[in-house]
C-alpha cells in the first residue's frame, strides 16, 4: 500500500500506467477517490476526477449540514453543490448525510437531485440505497423536514406547501443565505431562471 506501506492492498489505481496500490481504509488519508457505483473504480490522489465546478470558498463560507467553517481549500475536503454553486460541505459531512438520506439524497439547498447525486458519486461518496433513516437520527431527519415546505405567506401551488418539483413554477428554492426556509418560485414571483432566493429574515 503506497499510504501505510503493508502488505495486502487489493485496490490499483484504474489510471492507465499507474501502479499505485492502497487498502480501501487508508484511500481517504491519502485523498484517493473510489467510486461506488458502476465499475467501482479507484483512483490514487494524483488521478482523482476533477469537481465539475472549480470553485473557492469565499471567506467565511460555512458547511451547510455543521455549520462550522469551511477552511480547507482543496477539492477532495471541500465540495459544492454543482447545480447551485452556493452550498458547500465538508467531505465527511456529506458522507454522513449520503447515508442517512438513502434515496431522498440531493443538495440542502437547491434540492437538485440529478446532476448532485452524479456528482457526488463520480467524487467517492457513497450513497445508501434505502429510505431515509430519519427515526434513527433526528438531526438528519430535521434538517431535510424543514426544506420541504412553501414558506410564503400565501402559497399559491395547487398541491399544496409540501409540494415541490425539480424544475419549473413549483420548484422549491431556499434561502441563499440560512437555507432554512423555502419557497416556490411561482409563490415568490420568480422567473424561471432565477436560482437565488433571500427569506425576509436574512
Amino acid at each position: 500500500c503506497f499510504v501505510c506501506g503493508e502488505t495486502g492492498a487489493a485496490i490499483t489505481c484504474w489510471e492507465k500506467g499507474c501502479d499505485c496500490s492502497f487498502h480501501l481504509p487508508c484511500a481517504s488519508q491519502s485523498e484517493c477517490v473510489t467510486q461506488f457505483f458502476g465499475l467501482y473504480r479507484s483512483f490514487c490522489w494524483q488521478h482523482s476526477p476533477e469537481p465539475a465546478v472549480h470553485a473557492t470558498p469565499e471567506q467565511n463560507s460555512t458547511c451547510i449540514i455543521c455549520l462550522d467553517l469551511v477552511k480547507d481549500k482543496k477539492p477532495y475536503c471541500t465540495m459544492v453543490c454543482p447545480a447551485c454553486q452556493h452550498a458547500w460541505f465538508h467531505r465527511s459531512c456529506i458522507q454522513k448525510q449520503a447515508i442517512h438520506a438513502g434515496i431522498c439524497f440531493r443538495c440542502l439547498r437547491c434540492q437538485n437531485k440529478d446532476q448532485f447525486v452524479m456528482e457526488m458519486l463520480t467524487m467517492g461518496i457513497r450513497i445508501s440505497k434505502r429510505q431515509p433513516s430519519r427515526e434513527s437520527d433526528q438531526a438528519f431527519g430535521l434538517v431535510y423536514q424543514r426544506h420541504i415546505r412553501c414558506s410564503a405567506s400565501k402559497c399559491l401551488c395547487p398541491g399544496g406547501r409540501e409540494q415541490a418539483e425539480e424544475e419549473g413554477s413549483w420548484q422549491l428554492l431556499l434561502c441563499s443565505s440560512c437555507a432554512a426556509k423555502g419557497i416556490h418560485r411561482r409563490c415568490s414571483y420568480l422567473r424561471n431562471s432565477a436560482t437565488i432566493w433571500e427569506c425576509n429574515c436574512c
